[in-house]
């Protein structure tokens, strides 16, 4: 890794599943860390296709999409500095149906997956995160689809933009497709500033107040199943 990446990556335990780890689970880590950067738009991986590293996003997000047979696609899930992406490398599937892309751009760390197979296939401590952090993030998956089945799409860009800020440093994110009224909705009533594809956060507590019930549902479910997680989140 460069100077340069190093720097601008700062320090593995700024994800925090990685600073979750004891010091020996880390340890054994570290000197297959790479500090990378995670550009808007970057392909993580592709639906179906083979995957060589996991990656733990320190100050960027990344989105995971189901792509359908005709191209189109639905965001399933968000990760940012709570977690990694690739739970397929260690799972035992090898590859996963979803696509995942950067969604606001960022830096982070990536792990040959071979390297954190052999670690998770020991057992202890980093596996046992490892699954929990899994579980969590299908509960993510799972209120998600709920979400946008039962609630307005204003709830949905709330619940979203929570979700992506508990994963950030900053208050700064890069839209969705398809959120503009609603964005425009939020705006007007003073709650987010929206332009040029951009929206910053200038009230959380209203954002709270008005989110649906699946943002509280996903939080509490990371705080129980990760509570040394947790306690680093917004």
């Amino acid at each position: 890794m460069s100077a340069t990446a190093s720097s601008a990556a700062n320090n593995p335990k700024d994800n925090h599943l990685l600073a979750a780890l004891s010091g020996d689970s880390l340890a054994a880590l570290l000197p297959y860390l790479e500090g990378v950067q995670l550009p808007l738009g970057m392909v993580v991986y592709e639906s179906g296709g083979a995957q060589r590293y996991v990656y733990f996003p320190t100050s960027s997000i990344v989105s995971l999409l189901y792509v359908l047979a005709n191209g189109s696609s639905a965001e399933i899930a968000v990760t940012g500095n709570e977690g990694l992406v690739g739970i397929s490398l260690f799972m035992g599937g090898e590859t996963t149906p979803s696509r995942a892309v950067v969604q606001s751009a960022g830096w982070g760390y990536r792990l040959r997956g071979e390297v954190l197979r052999k670690e998770f296939e020991s057992g202890g401590a980093l596996q046992h995160l490892l699954l929990r952090y899994t579980q969590a993030l299908i509960t993510q998956m799972t209120q998600t689809a709920v979400c946008n089945r039962h609630h307005a799409v204003d709830q949905q860009l709330c619940r979203w933009l929570l979700l992506s800020l508990d994963r950030l440093p900053g208050d700064e994110l890069v839209r969705r497709e398809g959120v503009t009224e609603a964005a425009g909705k939020l705006q007007a009533e003073g709650l987010i500033r929206y332009s040029r594809g951009h929206i910053k956060v200038l009230d959380r507590k209203q954002l709270e107040a008005r989110v649906c019930e699946c943002y509280g549902v996903v939080k509490k479910e990371y705080d129980r199943l990760l509570p040394e997680i947790g306690t680093r989140l917004h």
